[in-house]
């Protein structure tokens, strides 16, 4: 007889890549890690095809979900594995045939500020109230709904009960249960501009208002719901549950177990998230601040569950300007070389970086502000620079604690940390300095 099934599979499908984990239990209702990791990672290829556009190859993700999770599954044996759990980039969003499979053109990626003019018109026609009751966002291009209209208005997608549309979690979901499962939870759903974070469903209006066909959204369940079991049609390793969903800022908010009101924490990825847990009601509308589901826990009937709420810092670009560094203008070969570079110099030399390259989020929610750095001398250096990026992601996370306290009416005073960038002992020195407060890295 097998062993009792001992591990979870932890799919991470992030901006730049994915990554595919086994998550051992250790007894005791513990968690942990194997020790050297059971993990395969592959990165997949971001598409800049104009000025502020961002697009990724859905297919390309599914691959390599495919293969990393093939990858663990062989290495842990596929009887030892009791589930899989789904983590993923929240806005970026695509359609597809239910019936071929295939994507109808590439993903546009919550990166992506092709939508701009479109959300000034909405704000202009005195629409950012009603978007900000229903869905705790504000009108930007970062979320899904103007990006979905977008995607209908712009490519030849037959508008019939053939069409699929969804988040990179569903998409991933249709392809692991073979296309039989269409489906997401309300972390994620809540970042489309089309779900009503209060009643817990799809909005008619605000669907209505994108041009978006409900019968082509994905159903949704509760975080820790019964998604569906894995089959082999498609490629993935079968019979194996699928037992949660969550978007990856949600899922670090509940992995750091910031589960009392009042805990915080930042992830210092592609760009930096900061949120804040707000309890199981709704709260009101925060200046400068989204409001979002943090997680339904339940089985089945996501009107039973218990709904999390948070408040969210949205920073578009941290680590993506050390990707900048490296694949833009050459200055470092690899990213592991930012925090000993940044770290050569004294202090920054007068260099500041705002890295706007793609809008700022929170608390300014300018889509238009472009990247700039100030207090260039003949005296500066590369390591200058890498300086000023590295400070660049603290200030901004600044920025946004303190709005976020300030609309919370509660004072932040422990915040914990995860993500690449939070590997740099300095970086998190200088961020406590900056905010004031204890910062946490696990």
């Amino acid at each position: 007889m097998n062993a009792a099934p001992r591990c979870v599979i932890a799919i991470d499908a992030g901006t730049t890549g994915v990554r595919s984990r086994a998550v051992f239990a250790t007894g005791g209702g513990q968690i942990g890690r194997a020790e050297p990791p059971i993990a395969c990672y592959r990165e997949f290829t971001q598409h800049f095809p104009e000025p502020g556009w961002v697009e990724h190859d859905a297919t390309e993700i599914w691959e390599a979900v495919k293969s990393t999770l093939n990858d663990v599954v062989q290495r842990v044996g596929i009887d030892n594995v009791a589930a899989i759990g789904i983590t993923n980039q929240r806005e970026t969003v695509l359609a597809w045939s239910r019936r071929t499979g295939k994507p109808y053109g590439t993903a546009i990626v919550w990166q992506d500020r092709r939508t701009a003019q479109r959300c000034d018109q909405l704000t202009t026609q005195g629409l950012l109230p009603m978007v900000r009751e229903a869905t705790g966002l504000v009108l930007d291009p970062y979320f899904s709904g103007s990006k979905v209209e977008w995607l209908l208005a712009n490519r030849a997608i037959p508008i019939d009960d053939d069409l699929a549309i969804g988040t990179i979690d569903s998409w991933l979901l249709w392809n692991l249960t073979g296309g039989t499962i269409h489906a997401t939870d309300p972390s994620n759903a809540s970042r489309t501009m089309l779900f009503d974070i209060r009643k817990l469903q799809w909005s008619h209006d605000l669907c209505a208002l994108f041009g978006v066909p409900i019968s082509a959204l994905a159903a949704v369940l509760p975080s820790s719901g019964r998604f569906g079991v894995t089959s082999d049609a498609c490629g993935a390793p079968p019979g194996i549950p699928i037992a949660g969903i969550a978007g990856d800022q949600q899922a670090a908010l509940f992995g750091q177990a910031c589960f009392t009101p009042g805990m915080a924490k930042n992830t210092y990825g592609t760009g930096s998230f900061v949120l804040l847990n707000v309890g199981e009601q709704c709260p009101p509308v925060a200046e400068g601040m989204l409001t979002t589901v943090a997680w339904s826990l339940g089985d089945t009937s996501l009107a039973e569950a218990a709904t999390t709420y948070a408040l969210e810092g949205a920073i578009f670009v941290t680590g993506a300007a050390v990707q900048w560094l490296r694949d833009g203008i050459g200055v470092i070969s690899t990213a592991a070389e930012i925090g000993p570079l940044a770290a050569s110099v004294a202090d920054n030399g007068g260099v500041y970086l705002v890295p706007a390259f793609t809008g700022l989020g929170s608390p300014w929610w300018d889509p238009y502000a472009r990247g700039t750095i100030v207090g260039i001398t003949r005296g500066s250096t590369r390591a200058h620079l890498a300086r000023a990026v590295v400070e660049a992601m603290a200030y901004q996370t600044r920025d946004a604690v303190e709005a976020m306290s300030s609309a919370a009416g509660v004072e932040i005073r422990d915040l914990r940390v995860d993500g690449g960038a939070s590997a740099m002992d300095e970086m998190l020195q200088f961020q406590a300095d900056q905010l004031g407060v204890t910062v946490r890295r696990p």
